[in-house]
């Protein structure tokens, strides 16, 4: 009998141990902003989750490697959802070499699949005026344009955004 109730107990302990690391995680996992990603960043680190560079995981999606500029603190990828997020230290903008201006705000997120990164919240285009930009789409794998959805669709050269730029810092997205 005092073995079973033994195995019961440490059996509850495993279990209540395990139910706390994963509050833990969640608690992690709901800090907001940068915090939030980098938390999340850390956690998978330490759970040997590491995640490949933004600019692989575009150009495994098809989308151009420097969409993105190389200054992000951190970005989030949920595979099941398609859901992508990417931290910047503050809002930035790059200018590409052709010559189009891409403005980043600290959080960038949107629908990751394959060409297409749509409903995008935090990044705008220069257009005479700041457009808020909602989808960059490459409609197939040799195309050598890159389909900016802001309001229109505004076609650029593909291979301006094959390297990712350096980001200058701007005082508000």
């Amino acid at each position: 009998m005092e073995k079973a109730l033994t195995k019961v107990g440490s059996f509850w302990i495993s279990k209540k141990a395990k139910e706390e690391i994963s509050h833990i995680s969640e608690d992690l996992s709901s800090l907001s902003n940068t915090v939030e990603g980098k938390a999340k960043w850390i956690f998978n680190k330490l759970k040997g989750k590491p995640l490949k560079d933004l600019p692989d995981l575009l150009r495994e999606y098809n989308l151009p490697p420097g969409l993105f500029p190389r200054n992000i603190t951190c970005y989030e990828f949920d595979q099941l959802k398609a859901k992508l997020i990417v931290y910047f230290p503050s809002a930035c903008e790059v200018t590409f070499k052709d010559s189009s201006v891409v403005r980043y705000a600290t959080r960038v997120k949107g629908t990751l699949s394959r060409g297409k990164l749509t409903g995008i919240e935090g990044m705008k285009t220069k257009v005479l005026v700041w457009v808020k930009v909602t989808s960059v789409t490459v409609e197939s794998y040799k195309s050598d344009k890159v389909l900016f959805t802001a309001g229109v669709k505004k076609s650029r050269a593909k291979d301006a955004y094959e390297i990712p730029s350096n980001a200058i810092k701007v005082e508000e997205f």
